[in-house]
């Protein structure tokens, strides 16, 4: 196989990722499957205690939605609440035990004393023991409200988990509008939960394998807008980007380490795509791989000492970690005829991917300790799989029918979710960190 040969394979893997035809829309979320242990658990609609009207969807509502999508939550209606209290001394617990709740939530939401922003004040009791188990006031900025409930959601779900809550965090992914030859992409980035959509750029051509920093603050992605593939690193907040890599050949597949200080990228400058690492400070790029087959889409270990890869170098594509120093590459996924695009858990023992079986693909975890494989997802064109930085999610790419929609998994696939654009399609999930 030529070099170019090598090349048009790797544009090809990736533009057969990215659709056909998307519109900027908000995401609509539908629970498609549910665990049947979900906790009960009653979020109270919050004391309004500030000047004017309360937003049309009220703080309880998005509480109660974080934790009913991360499916271990069953949240009741607010029409079947007998009692409504806002303070310790309101809460009946002989009531709502009869009402089959073991846990509740109360709170208002009220002006802080400089007179900018929201409060937050709630507490989380258990119905059975009495106990206060959370008491806490949370404050945001002016026009913060959904960012603050969505921080209340993290704190109640870690306090009912042991596991932090990521509902305060970011997706990004890429739509694409038009048709045949007129189109014209964007990456938008959104709330975990879909709402607020916001364009981060526009290009007539494609743009693919957005990776977010770990300060959440900026998104690295590739843009054919130059005729050749580029890397470019855009600021979320300001819009401001800059160019990292744009030389002859693939210039591909960003992904940060661990500390921001190093990014792992795709590269061909040596005639073959190759794993290379560049200094973000210095701008000094090392190449760690050395092979004649196509190595492409990695991404770092929690820990930094490992940056898996994927490589056909065993003749499928298979998932691969080397060093970021460089090494010998050691093949980590020992089951299946393709896996690819690895998404890494932020605990660093599993690794999610594309699993292909004939002309199937679907989302599946890798175990690297008991190296076993658990197939999450069930759909005949599943790809792009990116852990939650919680780990408890996977969000992914699939098809139903003619059109894109993301979906996300549990990592043990109990419990899924789809989250639909309402018009056209969408691809290239990447979800963010935990936003500070």
């Amino acid at each position: 196989m030529t070099v170019i040969d090598n090349v048009k394979k790797l544009i090809f893997l990736f533009l057969a990722l990215v659709v056909v035809r998307a519109a900027e829309a908000q995401l609509e979320i539908e629970i498609i499957s549910g665990n049947p242990s979900a906790l009960p658990i009653a979020i109270v609609p919050f004391e309004w205690q500030e000047a004017g009207a309360p937003p049309i969807t009220r703080v309880d509502e998005i509480i109660s939605g974080d934790l009913y999508r991360s499916g271990l939550f069953d949240p009741m209606e607010v029409e079947d609440m007998a009692e409504r209290p806002v303070d310790e001394e309101g809460v009946r617990f002989g009531t709502w035990r009869l009402l089959k709740v073991d846990y509740i939530v109360i709170g208002k939401v009220r002006t802080p004393a400089d007179g900018q922003g929201h409060e937050l004040v709630y507490q989380l009791f258990d119905v059975h023991t009495r106990d206060r188990m959370l008491s806490r006031v949370t404050t945001v900025g002016p026009g913060d409200l959904r960012f603050g409930a969505h921080r209340v959601a993290d704190a109640i779900y870690e306090a009912l988990t042991g596991v932090p809550g990521a509902f305060s965090t970011r997706i990004a992914y890429v739509t694409a509008t038009g048709l045949g030859n007129d189109l014209h992409y964007e990456l938008v980035v959104a709330d975990a939960d879909g709402f607020a959509p916001q364009s981060v750029v526009g290009s007539p051509e494609p743009l693919l394998s957005p990776a977010w920093s770990p300060d959440g603050r900026k998104i690295a992605y590739v843009s054919f807008e130059q005729g050749n593939s580029a890397i470019y690193l855009q600021d979320v907040s300001t819009g401001s980007r800059e160019l990292i890599s744009g030389g002859k050949g693939i210039n591909g597949a960003p992904s940060f380490s661990p500390d921001g200080r190093k990014m792992a990228l795709t590269l061909s400058r040596s005639g073959n795509p190759e794993i290379n690492v560049r200094d973000m400070a210095t701008g000094r790029t090392q190449q760690i791989t050395q092979h004649w087959s196509i190595d492409t889409e990695p991404v770092w270990s929690p820990d930094g000492r490992y940056i898996y890869f994927t490589s056909d170098r065993g003749g499928r594509p298979q998932i691969y970690r080397v060093p970021p120093g460089g090494g010998n590459p050691e093949r980590v996924t020992l089951e299946g005829d393709y896996n690819a695009r690895a998404s890494v858990s932020p605990d660093g023992r599993r690794i999610a991917v594309a699993q292909g079986r004939g002309n199937e693909y679907r989302i599946a975890v890798w175990d690297i300790e008991t190296e076993r494989f658990t197939i999450l997802t069930p759909g005949t064109l599943d790809e792009s799989p990116s852990f939650a930085p919680n780990g408890s999610m996977i969000l992914y790419a699939t098809r139903e029918g003619d059109r894109g929609v993301l979906s996300a998994v549990s990592a043990d696939g109990s419990v899924r979710q789809r989250l639909i654009l309402s018009e056209g399609d969408v691809r290239e999930p990447a979800w963010s960190p935990v936003i500070r």
